[in-house]
């Protein structure tokens, strides 16, 4: 056997089971879901090459993933469908099963020579890979395909901030930011036989078509027109980014009037795209210097911040998360009397008396997006009209999840646990907030066109109403 020409850090055994006599190298693509750009799945095609077998593909299409609705599985499943596009093209089939991922890569894998999986990083990914470890028949191989430097090379503990995890990635960047070799399809697989109770994704014309036979919540509807899944959607997006926008990024980052932000999030999400890629895009970009930093500041310090958190923190989606001092200023500042006090369901359906704020929940719920300006305030306004910090760290997450495409990310984690203090400092003690950072419409007036920013929305819903009543030939979906 050849050595492997991946750098050690990304590639760990799961599992002491040696390959077996299997008829293929079964990749699992769950978080990496793409076939561009992918550790994972160049892995586990210099393994077929190596042994001589073909490479079968399999997704595991699940209706218990937690709070997943309609949106996040419509845009996912085009992504899905991407990929497999991809795939036929390097000659590797893609199949697809529905329940639980791991039972349905248990399934499969008896009749691989060994398993290569890509890396998740919250609770319910690491327990399906955990569980897969204890019963899967033959070798079980992880690698790290959506983190540019491997969270676990990274750092051994939870940093807390910014400034204590950027020396860290940048004493490696050199070595890991550097494009992902694409091994040649030696064996292909498109003539393999389907295995019982999975589908060739391949043939896949109409990918949500699939999920009309899930148990998923279909209150909140596709982020059409806004957002399509997958790789060939993210490139575009992403090149035109680059030709028009990138160098007003970070001067408008407070402008949420404006559309200069790269609106990658979903796509990094699902893993329909490689931060890598896009890195190594900026990298060679004939940009200024400072254009380029403050972006790849971003995209790898504080995303990766955001994935050592919810790796070294179990409890990453609960209030006990947050450093100690911003829970102690919290908890002795929950009495204090609000100015205003909305229910779950005021702040849902964007009854509050602050316009801006209404605007930011509307662009939420149209869209699936929201400018991480407004993100910020809208976040601190909940904890500020919300009886307790408790309730309104729940309620943060709950509609967190529920509307936007990259909710029940590691972004979107560490980005509503900001909003309580964490990765964050002590600030000038006030009530309601103790010392964690305030903000307030005065601000936003201050330092952005926010009445811009409102008839921004107003249009963003005047075109989603249109495209309802043009697709459904129904009365259009209200607000």
């Amino acid at each position: 056997m050849s050595e492997s020409p991946f750098d050690p850090e990304r590639v760990r055994r799961l599992n002491d089971k040696p390959a077996g006599d299997g008829d293929f190298v079964l990749l699992w693509m769950q978080q990496s879901q793409r076939a561009e750009w992918s550790h994972a799945l160049e892995y586990a095609v210099w393994r077929s090459n190596e042994t001589r077998k073909p490479l079968l593909a399999l997704f595991a299409l699940t209706d218990r993933f937690p709070e997943a609705n309609l949106r996040h599985f419509a845009f996912m499943i085009e992504g899905v469908a991407d990929a497999a596009a991809g795939l036929e093209k390097r000659g590797i089939k893609m199949v697809m099963g529905t329940g639980d991922p791991s039972d349905i890569v248990l399934e499969t894998a008896k009749n691989a020579s060994e398993v290569v999986c890509d890396m998740g990083y919250l609770r319910i990914q690491r327990r399906w890979r955990r569980r897969l470890a204890r019963r899967c028949p033959c070798a079980l191989t992880q690698v790290e395909s959506d983190a540019i430097v491997p969270v676990e090379t990274v750092s051994d503990k939870a940093e807390y901030a910014a400034r204590t995890i950027r020396p860290r990635i940048s004493r490696l960047l050199d070595h890991f930011l550097k494009p992902v070799r694409k091994v040649p399809v030696r064996f292909p697989s498109l003539s393999l036989q389907t295995p019982a109770a999975l589908m060739p994704m391949t043939d896949i014309s109409n990918p949500r078509a699939l999920l009309k036979n899930l148990d998923i919540d279909a209150s909140i509807p596709p982020a059409d027109p806004f957002f399509t899944g997958g790789f060939s959607q993210a490139q575009k997006r992403f090149n035109a980014f680059l030709k028009n926008r990138i160098q007003r990024h970070s001067q408008n980052s407070n402008q949420p009037q404006t559309d200069d932000t790269s609106g990658m999030g979903p796509y990094l999400h699902f893993g329909h795209v490689s931060p890598l890629w896009m890195a190594w895009r900026v990298k060679r970009a004939k940009l200024p210097e400072t254009v380029k930093e403050d972006f790849l500041e971003q995209l790898i310090v504080r995303r990766e911040l955001s994935i050592n958190f919810v790796w070294r923190a179990p409890d990453y989606d609960s209030f006990s998360c947050l450093p100690p001092w911003a829970r102690k200023t919290l908890i002795e500042h929950a009495w204090d009397p609000r100015p205003f006090v909305y229910s779950r369901d005021e702040l849902d359906a964007a009854q509050t008396h602050d316009p801006y704020w209404n605007a930011a929940m509307d662009e939420m719920k149209t869209t699936g997006y929201m400018h991480n300006y407004m993100r910020m305030y809208w976040g601190k306004k909940i904890l500020e009209w919300t009886q307790d910090p408790e309730t309104a760290f729940d309620t943060v997450l709950w509609l967190n999840n529920r509307y936007f495409l990259d909710g029940r990310d590691p972004n979107s984690f560490a980005g509503a646990a900001w909003i309580f203090g964490k990765h964050d400092r002590a600030w000038k003690e006030r009530e309601i907030f103790g010392k964690v950072r305030y903000m307030n419409a005065a601000g936003l007036e201050r330092k952005c066109d926010i009445k811009a920013y409102v008839a921004k929305v107003e249009r963003l819903k005047k075109k989603r109403r249109a495209f309802d009543k043009k697709t459904s030939g129904k009365k259009p979906r209200p607000g």
